[in-house]
């Protein structure tokens, strides 16, 4: 039986390895989890012990909003069960210290670099990628002119070197354009109340309209309404606005919340997609048609976007998808404020940096399970079902190359009686097929007669599709990896994933996010991940496992074949 902890102990063992292991169930948890979030990244959340760690970037976050050094030292001696490392307390001052050292202005004559000591000027003035940047030598005393285009890419270069650059140059204010939010849903006059955490995370973001404020990114989780935060910020900022997606749908999807939740007329919202091209004061359009080019290395002609108004605010959906060259466009628009929104600032391509220097610091981050806790997001039961492969699916298997083993386990036809088996038990729930190969989810929606959205379905269909599911006379739904963003499904309870990208963390936030609004009656939502037992696919599965068990999520393995004749357990048991 586990031992509610005693309070005369201390919650917090502070690790020289820079790690942080904070005790749940003890009784001062709350307050110190509070203490932690602004400096350190949460990386574990399992049941009994939460996993924290000190990076460069959790820490010139803290700065970026305020905290000092000292602050941040103080509460890990206050909280400690054992005395801080030296090394700890070291690393604290050293990286808090570094943020502010070099900063950004603009006077009459454009931007400027200032940065605090002789010492730091010779190693940013002898950076052969930094001084590429500036305009002239060194002026008025450790202050260097930058070329126009350059504040974007000196703050990219410099962090690049360890060198975090607090960014006070400020904002053109941008066309203005008054948004005022709904107090009741226009499409049903239900009541609209901004939730407390998205407006405090608006607010964080704008910080009053300070130079210290304006660029930022927002971390919440999937359902949680990430694009309420986006309109809360639009309110603050009060300007035309550019808002960037993953895709065709999610632009849809934006213009519809934005027409329910705010006093915005149609007419002011605009689509920039493949199909249609219309700049308007508030404006969505698509990564994919920003990043098209006639030639592989022609220009961008869709960059013209950045530039067709006078934007105020610049939204990032899904900013951790963010394209390479988004980046770099976004290094040369640095007056436009920019908000990032996101479920997780994990990028598969380790460019986190890249967002902190060009998007901005994080400004709000909460937690997945305190939401669930609160019934603003609903609870999750995850469960990895191993599944045997025929003998002659082996022998393939075992002849197949290192590449194309992946493949054959993922498309085990032996899944397809165990998604049948899943569909009978969740007889009545509203159930997501997801995955990535095409010719195994076609061989599935035969199977189980339901209908199958991939990126070849054409849109029209697509979102008819969407609203019988929606409207609950569509039980079952088949998808391909369009479903891994942006898809607003909010009655879905139940998502059977039968194959993705080796073990992506991404993948697995994105495509758990698609049940995770909150339901009616008990808020509980099914995730199922079948896996070919014993093989490569198995392997990988343990990423995805891993990501989930950090989130905090319980994350229960079976025997495919066991489990369906065992048929679930309440949902209770999966916590």
């Amino acid at each position: 039986m586990h031992v509610m902890a005693s309070p005369n102990r201390k919650p917090l063992i502070v690790q020289s390895d820079r790690t942080l292991f904070l005790e749940v169930e003890h009784p001062r948890h709350e307050e110190v989890r509070d203490r932690l979030l602004p400096f350190a990244e949460l990386v574990k959340s399992p049941e009994h012990v939460h996993t924290y760690r000190l990076t460069p970037i959790s820490l010139w976050n803290a700065a970026a909003a305020g905290l000092g050094a000292e602050e941040i030292v103080e509460a890990l001696r206050e909280y400690s069960r054992y005395d801080v490392p030296h090394i700890i307390e070291r690393l604290v001052y050293d990286q808090i210290g570094r943020y502010g050292k070099a900063k950004l202005y603009r006077d009459a004559r454009g931007y400027y670099l200032e940065v605090e000591d002789d010492v730091l000027l010779a190693q940013v003035m002898n950076n052969r990628k930094v001084a590429v940047f500036f305009e002239g030598g060194v002026f008025d005393d450790r202050k260097v002119r930058l070329k126009d285009y350059a504040r974007g890419h000196v703050k990219s270069a410099l962090i690049r070197v360890g060198i975090p650059v607090e960014d006070l140059a400020g904002y053109v204010e941008g066309a203005p354009l008054e948004v005022k939010l709904r107090e009741s849903r226009a499409s049903s006059g239900e009541p609209f109340v901004v939730r407390d955490y998205q407006r405090a995370a608006g607010e964080a973001f704008y910080r009053a309209g300070s130079a210290a404020g304006g660029s930022g990114v927002v971390v919440l989780p999937c359902g949680a309404g990430k694009t309420i935060v986006g309109m809360a910020a639009m309110a603050e900022v009060g300007a035309q606005t550019l808002i960037l997606v993953t895709n065709v749908t999610a632009v849809h999807q934006w213009i519809e919340e934005l027409l329910d939740k705010t006093y915005l007329p149609a007419e002011a919202l605009g689509e920039y997609t493949g199909l249609v091209k219309e700049p308007r004061p508030v404006t969505v359009a698509t990564y994919q048609i920003l990043v098209w080019r006639p030639k592989k290395k022609g220009p961008f002609p869709h960059f013209q976007l950045f530039n067709e108004r006078d934007w105020g605010l610049i939204i990032y959906d899904e900013v951790h998808l963010l394209p390479a060259p988004v980046f770099r466009v976004t290094a040369e628009i640095q007056a436009r404020r920019r908000l990032g929104l996101t479920a997780t600032l994990v990028r598969e391509d380790g460019k986190e940096d890249e967002v902190f220097s060009l998007i901005g610091p994080k400004r709000y981050d909460t937690p997945w399970k305190e939401l669930e806790r609160k019934n603003w997001i609903a609870r999750a039961v995850c469960r990895e079902l191993r599944v045997a492969m025929a003998t002659e699916d082996r022998l393939r298997y075992a002849v197949a190359t290192n590449h194309r083993r992946f493949r054959v386990a993922a498309e085990n036809p032996r899944k397809i009686p165990v998604v049948k088996g899943l569909l009978e038990q969740h007889r009545g729930h509203s159930i997501l097929i997801i995955g990535h190969y095409l010719n195994q989810l076609g061989y599935i929606a035969e199977a189980v007669r339901a209908p199958l959205v991939t990126g070849k379905t054409p849109q029209a269909e697509r979102e008819v599709l969407y609203e019988e599911f929606r409207q609950g006379r569509l039980p079952v739904l088949v998808v391909s990896k369009v479903a891994n963003f942006a898809l607003d499904l909010p009655d879905a309870n139940v998502a059977i994933q039968v194959s993705g990208t080796f073990g992506s963390r991404q993948e697995e936030a994105q495509r758990l996010g698609r049940i995770l609004r909150p339901k009616s009656g008990e808020n509980v939502a099914y995730f199922y991940t079948l896996v070919s037992r014993d093989t490569v696919e198995q392997d990988y599965a343990l990423k995805r496992e891993l990501f989930l068990t950090e989130q905090g999520y319980q994350y229960e393995i079976a025997d495919a074949e066991a489990f369906l004749d065992a048929g679930p357990p309440p949902a209770e048991e999966g916590e």
